[in-house]
């Protein structure tokens, strides 16, 4: 596969604790010259990342992050919030207490009230496998499916855990036909984007891609 077409399928991330609007910005600048598919940044820089980029780069942000165990009401007033300022794709964090509780119906209500607000952009669900059981998975799928969403995303990259190649081909293989993988954490090679695209991938969140096709091109 060639390595702009991997790219475009990357969302170029930053969401350290600490990240500065300058840091923001060349973040943007890297994701606008490497063709990715968007930035995936803090709520707090949406609005001047949009600002700063116009319709040259979509703006993705995260809600409920990174823990998904604030209300459904916080998330979908986050969601729209992040909407009003400007975000195009959105990031949020399922609810794993309820999850781990067996309460499927609150899970799915959760998704629901971050898709209600957030009608018209790209909805990503973030379920953080390393955390779920092989049943808290696929019930994770149902949810995602039946809540509407665009992507199911395997992590946060703020837990125990990231993508791993048997949780993307076990996400593909459950979630609905309309629904997209996404692969986060832990992708730190051209070989590893290339496993997780050809099993069923269409979205990788990472900050490295960018960063080995800046090495490679230095080496030329």
């Amino acid at each position: 596969m060639e390595l702009n077409e991997i790219l475009s399928r990357c969302d170029h991330t930053l969401l350290a604790v600490g990240a500065t609007s300058e840091e923001i910005k060349a973040l943007c600048d890297e994701a606008i010259e490497y063709g990715c598919a968007s930035v995936c940044i803090p709520p707090c820089h949406v609005r001047g990342a949009k600002a700063y980029v116009g319709e040259q780069m979509k703006i993705c942000t995260v809600i409920g992050f990174p823990n998904g165990y604030c209300t459904a009401e916080a998330k979908a007033f986050e969601a729209a919030d992040a909407v009003k300022n400007g975000a195009d794709e959105i990031d949020m964090v399922a609810n794993i207490a309820m999850a781990k509780d067996g309460y499927w119906e609150g899970v799915l209500e959760d998704m629901k009230a971050v898709r209600r607000a957030t009608e018209g952009k790209v909805l990503k669900v973030i379920i953080e496998c390393c955390l779920l059981t092989e049943e808290e998975k696929l019930r994770m799928c149902e949810c995602v499916t039946a809540a509407g969403a665009d992507y199911i995303k395997t992590s946060t990259g703020f837990s125990t855990g990231g993508a791993t190649r048997e949780d993307v081909a076990l996400l593909r293989a459950n979630v609905g036909s309309e629904v997209k993988v996404k692969a986060a954490g832990g992708i730190k090679s051209i070989q590893d984007a290339e496993d997780f695209i050809a099993l069923g991938a269409d979205r990788l969140g990472t900050s490295r891609l960018v960063k080995l096709a800046k090495a490679m091109e230095e080496e030329k």
